[in-house]
Formats: C-alpha cells, structure tokens, sequence
C-alpha cells in the first residue's frame, strides 16, 4: 500500500464506488431516490466497514432494483414494509462501524 493509499484509501476502491453511484443513477427516480435513503440510512446505522462487503451489498440492493423495475414493482414490494429492517438484514452478517466502535468503547472503559 502506497503512502497515498493510506492516507486517502484504495484508488481502485473508490473508482468502484464511483461506478456503483453513476449505476444507481440509472435507476428510475423511485428506486433511485430509496436507494439514496438506503444508503444515508446505512451510513448513520454505521454500515460495514469492510469494502468488499460494502460493494457486495450496494451492488446487490442495485441488482434487485434493477429487476423489481424492469418488473414494474414499487421499491416497498421489494425491501418490505420495513425498509430499516431489510437494511439490518444486509448488514447483519458483516463487521459494522458500530461494532468496531462497541468493540472500542468497551476495551476502552473499565480495563486500566
């Protein structure tokens, strides 16, 4: 890894992610627009910290709107009524932020 590279992480993984977000761009503006929320949503919830997983994921919720469009479906017959909760589910078998920062926190207090 060069210096840049640790200073301002992968190239490469920021051109993909780059992709990803033009991709999401050619969504119908209703997939688009929850595929914004989704996104803001995972970055509050902590989302996952590891860029393979973070990749997966994105590219697969633009996957599954691609399909439900081309299907003609609304974005809530694919995530559920409870889009928090779909977005929980794609997170939940990945290293979040807020795990490491929970992690954190409790090596932190009360182990001196």
């Amino acid at each position: 890894m060069s210096f840049i590279e640790k200073i301002i992480g992968s190239l490469d993984d920021k051109r993909e992610w780059k992709a990803i977000q033009e991709r999401a761009k050619t969504l119908p503006s209703e997939y688009y627009n929850a595929y914004k929320a989704i996104q803001k949503y995972m970055s509050i919830a902590g989302g996952p910290t590891d860029w393979k997983d973070t990749s997966r994921i994105f590219n697969g919720i633009i996957d599954l709107f691609e399909e439900g469009a081309a299907e003609g479906k609304k974005v809530i017959e694919l995530t559920g009524e409870d889009v928090a909760t779909f977005c929980d589910e794609l997170m939940k078998d990945v290293k979040t932020w807020n795990d490491k920062y929970r992690a954190k926190l409790n090596d932190t207090i009360g182990r001196d």
